[in-house]
């Protein structure tokens, strides 16, 4: 469900929803009853589950999980910081992994932050479009949520650089439940933190697909220019002003 943090963050940075243009969304009815599908399945089963999480968690300790996620997520962003040649920030970051694996006890605490390494957000969809590929069409998957083309194969390649993809691959089965044990609790625990934020899109969206996927693709297009989008995008399709 970390897709979604992308679309709340996305909507304190939009003065107005811009309108996606229809060849940027040509599979809008298929999309519609895949979005309406996760809808229904998150508020069925994965919103009380979260909220319940939420209820009975100690806010540190809530932190300290959350922490550690996005400290194993660094691995894919140093990675994808040297492909897209941005050397110095893949220091920084290769420099707060390790920071926040060992005094910050396996990433539970972020200590790096105070350190002056900041975390960057950077992914294989990301590197493709920095290098000049094309988003492509609009898509919503199941379970999974928006995309667009190019970021659903971003998303393929990106499991590679997860650690625990290849932890998966172990015999050992007791390794293999506590993978899986730590994906649900990844998906619990980004839900819950999405709480309070989730009342700001209901409170703000008339159609909830139409304002999601536009968050969606302004969102990634801000990540891909690493927040300067083009002069000519920022007048057109994407409407983007300072915070």
């Amino acid at each position: 469900m970390k897709h979604i943090i992308i679309l709340v963050l996305s909507s304190f940075l939009l003065s107005s929803c811009a309108t996606t243009p229809d060849n940027q969304d040509p599979f809008m009815k298929f999309n519609r009853k895949i979005h309406a599908f996760n809808h229904d399945v998150d508020r069925m089963f994965l919103k009380p589950i979260a909220e319940t999480y939420k209820a009975i968690t100690p806010q540190p300790i809530d932190k300290g999980i959350s922490n550690f996620f996005n400290n194993l997520d660094e691995v894919s962003v140093v990675v994808n910081d040297v492909l897209q040649m941005k050397l110095e920030q893949a220091a920084s970051d290769t420099g707060r992994f390790v920071v926040n694996s060992t005094v910050g006890l396996l990433g539970f605490v972020d200590v790096a932050t105070g350190w002056g390494l900041p975390k960057h957000n950077e992914d294989f969809g990301q590197t493709l479009g920095y290098w000049g590929v094309s988003s492509g069409p609009y898509l919503v998957l199941p379970f999974l949520g928006p995309a667009t083309i190019r970021d659903a194969g971003g998303r393929v390649v990106d499991s590679f650089t997860d650690p625990r993809t290849y932890a998966s691959y172990a015999r050992d089965d007791e390794i293999k439940r506590a993978i899986l044990k730590a994906n649900i609790i990844d998906i619990v625990d980004t839900r819950a933190d999405l709480m309070e934020l989730e009342k700001v899109v209901d409170a703000a969206a008339i159609d909830n697909y139409t304002f999601m996927r536009d968050a969606y693709l302004q969102r990634r297009e801000y990540l891909v220019y690493d927040g300067n989008p083009p002069r000519e995008e920022l007048d057109g399709d994407f409407l983007f002003d300072d915070e």
